[in-house]
């Protein structure tokens, strides 16, 4: 649980500075060349159907496009929309699996959002706990380590703390992406980001 006891200080940091970091910060989980031209971040939940949708429809494409071949430096940064517990649950196990396993976490949650929603409400996610749980056998946790990581009130506390400055600096909905800095006005499309990067490669 090291990794998490580190990112859980630095997430502290950022909170308690009051701003969200336009780039690049320690604890920070990102993809691709970091000395790329351009920088998207995106603030998502993998509690949020809206993530997810752009998780399965954009992402392998903009990953394929521009984060493999180098122009893009990709960071995800968390947030508990959605379901509170389960987006914290999620976001805590993704950290625990390790570095090397965090977007591969985050991906199997979000694609597993239809079957953690089985058997209640729509977007209640009443069977997340096994669905969760699962995941994080696949990923070599035991059951015990599993229900350490998402119970971690320091790591609860950091992702609220980070949850809320985001807020205040203009974090309304998610996801949310900003390029280099300028956040995107809802994109949708692998053509809104074509639009926002092509510019920036020239």
């Amino acid at each position: 649980m090291r990794l998490l006891v580190a990112t859980i200080v630095t997430w502290a940091a950022l909170a308690l500075a009051g701003s969200v970091s336009a780039q690049e910060v320690a604890g920070d989980h990102a993809l691709g060349n970091p000395k790329a031209p351009v920088t998207i971040i995106e603030y998502a939940s993998v509690a949020c159907p809206y993530c997810a949708n752009f998780n399965a429809t954009v992402m392998p494409e903009l990953k394929a496009k521009y984060i493999d071949t180098g122009k893009v430096r990709y960071i995800y940064r968390p947030m508990m929309t959605g379901k509170q517990d389960v987006a914290t649950a999620g976001h805590l196990l993704a950290q625990c699996a390790g570095k090397d396993k965090f977007f591969k976490v985050v991906d199997a949650i979000m694609r597993s959002q239809g079957e953690m929603d089985q058997g209640g409400p729509p977007e209640q996610y009443v069977n997340a706990r096994p669905v969760l749980l699962g995941i994080a056998q696949s990923a070599g946790l035991s059951e015990d380590q599993f229900n350490t990581c998402v119970s971690n009130p320091k790591g609860i506390q950091a992702l609220n703390d980070i949850n809320d400055q985001a807020l205040k600096a203009g974090v309304d909905a998610t996801p949310t992406f900003f390029v280099n800095g300028k956040k995107m006005e809802q994109p949708q499309t692998i053509s809104d980001f074509d639009n926002a990067i092509q510019p920036l490669l020239k």
